[in-house]
């Protein structure tokens, strides 16, 4: 029956396990060990867990069970992994299922962390990752072979917001069987169609928007439940990055207001981005939801929306976007995103600080540009805070 729910209630009700007692809200399972009736029982489950038994809190949870059900349910798919962070749900999809001598393509606009995976990780390993730039098919056309494993994206990318055309990726993938994984933390899960756009694997970091009010690390993988079951599940359990109950229990109750949050957030992105065009201290603005943005088009049939985070170059580098940073009075400093309260990152100097200058270049990460994650506070109060900022920057 839950599956013909619409998304706002599936993320309200959607994997609940109410215990003997009735619980309106979803209990705490604050337990790292289960206790079995019998040694008989323990040998049991330990050959085959039914799909209400746990074994071990790094194998499985009941609350963290609730919140992989319900975003499940969210994305459509058909089974999720709840992990410790963004990153461990990152590395955790990527290396779970390559081995040495595998071929990887990825975009090439990525977070730093995620290339820190792909180009010291998986290569210390002995994958071989051929880097592409993503909104370009002639290079995935190109870079795809008929040995090639997977191809790996972000959605949206950070934190130029290229948006990336889900469906020819994963036509040009599944062509030779690879398995198309999409970081899509950029669309959130209330304007995600990955899966059926053709991604077989999407992960999240639960951090942002699920969350979305500053409080825990977490992440998601989501595919097939034999993906999720057989591939995914042997690596996590046993290298230790599933999520922590309480932290299932913050995602859960974030969940519940995501979609009144993201959609907030989106519609006063776009109100800002359009005021901010034309703005003297800017050289552009990036945000998916303006009609000149190069993929609108793609970003509109493929979200529907122009997203919760709006990049920004101020003319004068790095030192006027210092100046812009330091002069605001609401908008925060900080490296997340997806949060309730805005926030602002400089790029170059903090999340992709470790890339060479000339794949910053590359990439559009220039000493001027801002990253802007729109929080929910009234728009027109945003707007007056950046405009001042921009004010304070050129003035000084």
């Amino acid at each position: 029956m839950s599956e013909n729910w619409n998304n706002r209630t599936k993320a309200v009700h959607g994997g609940v396990r109410r215990s003997q007692y009735g619980e309106m809200s979803e209990a705490i399972f604050l337990t790292q060990g289960f206790a079995y009736d019998s040694a008989e029982a323990a040998e049991a489950r330990f050959i085959k867990t039914g799909d209400d038994e746990f074994i071990y809190a790094r194998y499985g949870n009941p609350t963290v069970r609730m919140f992989e059900e319900r975003i499940a349910l969210l994305e459509g798919a058909e089974d999720a992994f709840a992990t410790a962070s963004g990153m461990a749900a990152v590395s955790g999809a990527l290396t779970s299922m390559l081995k040495a001598g595998d071929h990887v393509v990825s975009a090439r606009a990525l977070f730093g962390s995620c290339l820190y995976i792909l180009e010291e990780v998986l290569g210390r390993y002995g994958v071989e990752v051929t880097f592409v730039d993503g909104t370009d098919l002639d290079q995935w056309r190109d870079a795809i072979r008929p040995d090639t494993k997977a191809v790996f994206f972000e959605s949206v990318s950070n934190p130029t917001l290229e948006v990336i055309d889900i469906s020819a990726v994963a036509k040009l993938a599944h062509a030779v069987g690879a398995l198309v994984l999409v970081d899509n933390v950029f669309a959130t899960p209330v304007f995600s169609k990955a899966i059926s756009q053709g991604a077989d694997v999407v992960v999240y970091s639960a951090t942002k928007h699920i969350d979305g009010q500053g409080r825990a690390l977490g992440g998601v993988i989501l595919g097939t439940r034999e993906f999720i079951r057989k591939t995914v599940e042997p690596y996590m359990k046993h290298t230790g990055g599933s999520m922590s109950p309480f932290t299932a229990w913050i995602m859960l109750k974030g969940l519940e207001t995501m979609s009144l949050r993201v959609k907030a957030q989106s519609q006063s992105a776009q109100t800002i981005a359009e005021a901010l065009e034309g703005e003297a201290a800017l050289e552009r603005v990036l945000y998916p939801g303006l009609k000149g943005h190069p993929q609108h088009d793609l970003a509109q049939s493929q979200m529907g929306q122009g997203g919760t985070v709006i990049s920004f170059e101020l003319k004068g580098g790095q030192e006027a976007a210092f100046a812009f940073l330091n002069a605001l009075e609401i908008v925060l400093i900080s490296n997340n995103l997806g949060d309730s309260k805005s926030i602002v990152t400089h790029p170059a100097t903090t999340t992709h600080q470790r890339l060479p200058a000339d794949q910053k270049e590359l990439l559009g990460i220039t000493p001027g540009l801002i990253r802007f994650s729109v929080g929910i506070e009234d728009t027109e109060d945003l707007l007056a805070d950046i405009r001042q900022a921009l004010a304070a920057a050129s003035a000084g």
